[in-house]
C-alpha cells in the first residue's frame, strides 16, 4: 500500500518553484531548469551554498522575461540567458 502526503514546500522550496513554473508555462520551466543546473554546478564547485541554489533560481525567474507561447528559438534563448543570469549574479 502506498500513501502520499502533501509536500512541505517550506522544506523543499524548489519544488514550490517548479510547481509554480508548471502552472505558469511558457519559458518559465526552461528558466527554472537552466538556472538550477548552473546553481547546482556552482554548489558542487563550492562556489555557492546549498540554500543559495533556491535563491539563484528564484532570482532568475523574477529577473527574466517569461515568454508565454515560445517557439524553439525563444526556448533555447531563455535557456542560455538563464545560465548567464545565474553566473553573473553569484557573489
Amino acid at each position: 500500500k502506498m500513501t502520499f502526503e502533501a509536500p512541505d514546500l517550506e522544506k523543499v522550496p524548489c519544488l514550490g518553484l517548479a510547481m509554480e513554473c508548471a502552472r505558469r508555462g511558457g519559458t518559465a520551466t526552461t528558466i527554472l531548469s537552466a538556472a538550477n543546473e548552473v546553481a547546482v554546478a556552482l554548489f558542487l564547485q563550492k562556489r555557492l551554498g546549498y540554500t543559495e541554489i533556491y535563491e539563484q533560481v528564484a532570482r532568475a525567474l523574477d529577473g527574466m522575461e517569461i515568454v508565454s507561447k515560445p517557439d524553439l528559438e525563444e526556448i533555447l534563448e531563455a535557456d542560455q540567458k538563464a545560465r548567464i543570469f545565474v553566473r553573473e549574479h553569484v557573489n
